[in-house]
């Protein structure tokens, strides 16, 4: 960073992902693994999420696994805080939160380390696209996006995965897998990875996959085995080589079981994604699953932490944040 800018400095906490899991005062309650975490059907919905996610692993993961149950995922909240300012004296701002996952080998009793990424959120994206893209766009005649949108969020993004703080705590850049995008058409290319399964090509980029090359991430879109329809995989360096097939499934067998939940008339569609591809979530040959997930809440409350960030940290840090986004990363 440069000798203008005021250092950052992260913090990380970590919380269980089980099936007694409560969402703190702190946390990021649009997340889709705290919105399960809440009503009457809470242990009952965390419990079978965490049932879908070590059956996909291990249907995945299925070679010397004859039985099918030899392997366990273990979640961890990954919270991270971010103090901004000379001699990091600010107030701590929750900036970010994502799901790390561990594998566990039941039949060797080993614990390895899995991917870190999964189910990515934060409060600076919730306020680009909830507060400042519509602010933009008020009483204009045609949609536009400014033309330095994402610069502050990608710019703190690589801060924090080049900070001291990531690099102690994991050992791997983050892969964050996403839906498809609703708006665009895939057509499947002739490559294919054991794990990852097909790969498709997108008609065009979304504002979605511009925000996140500004964190310095590229996309692949991959449909595993036995999917229906093909995931967002963002990451930096090499998708394929960089990560082992278990890390991978780890990633995939959580991603694609939240995304059931959350997106069942794309992701548990009751027909596979073809050779040319249009997500709709208008679809109504799915199925449901048996957890209960609140989508109309999940998108109130994401304005309402959208006009948090706004209040505790884009407002008081204005002038700050402005030349942090000018910044170059190094």
């Amino acid at each position: 960073m440069s000798a203008t800018n005021p250092p950052l400095a992260f913090a990380i906490k970590r919380i269980c992902f089980d099936e007694h899991y409560r969402p703190s005062a702190t946390s990021r309650i649009t997340t889709n693994f705290a919105n399960l975490a809440r009503g009457q059907r809470r242990q009952e919905n965390l419990r079978h999420a965490l049932q879908m996610i070590n059956n996909r692993f291990n249907a995945l993961a299925y070679w010397d696994n004859p039985q099918g149950d030899r392997y366990a995922v273990d979640l961890e909240i990954i919270s991270v805080e971010m103090k901004i300012g000379a001699n990091n004296e600010g107030d701590s701002v929750p900036a970010i939160e994502i799901l790390k996952t561990h594998i566990i080998d039941k039949r060797t009793g080993k614990r390895t380390e899995g991917i870190v990424g999964n189910n990515f959120s934060s409060y600076v994206r919730d306020y680009d696209f909830s507060v400042l893209l519509l602010q933009h766009n008020k009483n204009q005649a045609a949609f536009s996006i400014p033309d330095d949108f994402g610069d502050l969020h990608g710019k703190l993004f690589q801060h924090f995965v080049r900070s001291e703080a990531y690099k102690q705590s994991f050992t791997k850049p983050p892969v964050i897998c996403l839906s498809v995008s609703d708006s665009k058409t895939y057509h499947r290319a002739g490559n294919e990875h054991p794990v990852l399964g097909l790969e498709y090509l997108a008609n065009e980029s979304s504002l979605t996959e511009r925000y996140f090359e500004k964190m310095g991430l590229q996309v692949r879109f991959f449909m595993p085995p036995n999917s229906v329809a093909p995931l967002a995989f963002y990451f930096v360096g090499d998708l394929l080589n960089d990560y082992t097939n278990l890390e991978l499934i780890s990633t995939i067998s959580t991603m694609e079981t939240f995304q059931k939940i959350y997106r069942p008339e794309i992701y548990n569609a009751n027909s596979v994604a073809g050779a040319c591809y249009r997500p709709n979530l208008r679809n109504p040959d799915h199925s449901v699953t048996q957890i209960v997930y609140d989508r109309e809440e999940r998108s109130r409350l994401a304005l309402e932490q959208a006009k948090f960030a706004e209040e505790q940290f884009i407002k008081p840090y204005r002038t700050v944040l402005e030349q942090l986004a000018a910044d170059q990363v190094h």
